[in-house]
């Protein structure tokens, strides 16, 4: 019956059929990773974490250092790394907490004298601040389970990243063998191939990420502390942080700085602080972005903003961190298939 159909239509048919078949696996991996979040979180971040580290550790096992020893100072410098930043964020928040909510009530009654009903309002819920978000955060830590099942899940997910941190450096040669062990036979070569694209568009996007966001948070951070902005290192630290969110944790991240300086120094500071997120993103946007992820999988904006939102509609922020490299490594996937069928003679 097929055979009695134009070459074009059973093509068609085929990549229906294919596509089809990709969408069932899909909707099946996404419901696992739901159903067994605990488990999938770690292996995810510990990829992302090995993409990262990839460069250190095998810097580490080039000057003769043993795998397993060069594997271990790779994470304990993980370790440091994100402590200290932790404890940088937390200490500027909680330094400058008062100060930031006491500029918003200055700020809201020099509204009032102006806005009348609206800026009294608006000095009200400067006043209430504290209490409010006390409420919220009490009412939040007891509506998700519990505070300390959570902060325990939380802890004991990091730590098994962490731990597959570990074994994906140390064992990663490995992993080859692993990969053809499982292929069909005479595809082995092929599924590695495709393994290696998209852990390197992954690659690609972490490191490219990192250095951008080390970039926009120093340059950040140097123009609020000439500002005289109170919490300049925390709002550096949350700017770093929300570059791994593509367009919309710059855009939150720069906001809360241009709020901060506005409320606490005046009109003129907040437009500065303006100026000097707008010229970082022109920066990222013109320079750093084409220099430095020029040579990894190029995403469509919309593509991004589609993969951040059905990230997030997952697994809420995390969804939206995990998001754009597992995109861009499916796009690596895909970039590979597309040459593979290329290569083919006709």
């Amino acid at each position: 019956m097929l055979t009695l159909l134009p070459e074009n239509a059973r093509k068609i048919g085929a990549w229906s059929v294919l596509a089809l078949l990709l969408i069932a696996l899909s909707a099946v991996g996404i419901w696992l990773c739901v159903h067994l979040k605990t488990a999938v979180v770690p292996v995810l971040l510990a990829l992302l974490g090995t993409a990262l580290l990839g460069p250190l550790y095998r810097r580490l096992v080039k000057m003769k250092v043993q795998k397993s020893l060069a594997a271990g100072l790779t994470c304990a410098a993980v370790v440091l790394v994100v402590g200290g930043a932790g404890y940088i964020v937390v200490s500027a928040l909680i330094e400058t907490g008062d100060q930031i909510i006491a500029s918003l009530r200055e700020a809201a009654k020099s509204l009032a004298t102006h806005l009348g009903a609206a800026g009294t309002s608006l000095d009200d819920l400067a006043a209430n601040s504290k209490d409010l978000l006390s409420r919220f955060g009490s009412t939040a830590a007891s509506g998700v389970i519990s505070g300390v099942s959570v902060v325990g899940e939380m802890i004991a997910m990091a730590v098994l990243a962490l731990l597959l941190v570990f074994f994906f450096l140390r064992d990663s040669d490995r992993a080859v063998a692993a990969l053809h062990s499982f292929a069909p036979r005479g595809r082995g070569e092929a599924l590695e191939t495709m393994a290696r694209r998209a852990f390197e568009a992954i690659e690609g996007f972490m490191r490219g990420t990192t250095l951008i966001a080390l970039i926009d948070a120093l340059c950040i951070t140097v123009g609020l502390l000439i500002l005289q902005v109170p919490g300049a290192v925390g709002l550096g630290a949350l700017v770093f942080v929300g570059a791994y969110i593509p367009y919309l944790g710059a855009f939150i991240s720069g906001a809360v700085a241009v709020l901060v300086a506005l409320a606490d120094r005046g009109f003129i500071i907040g437009l500065w602080a303006l100026g000097v997120v707008l010229a970082v993103q022109v920066l990222e946007g013109h320079v750093l972005q084409p220099m430095i992820q020029s040579r990894t999988v190029q995403m469509h904006p919309a593509v991004v903003m589609v993969a951040i939102t059905a990230g997030a509609s997952v697994a809420g922020i995390l969804g939206m961190l995990l998001a754009v490299p597992l995109t861009a490594a499916a796009f690596g996937i895909y970039s590979e298939l597309r040459e593979q069928y290329a290569r083919k003679p006709a």
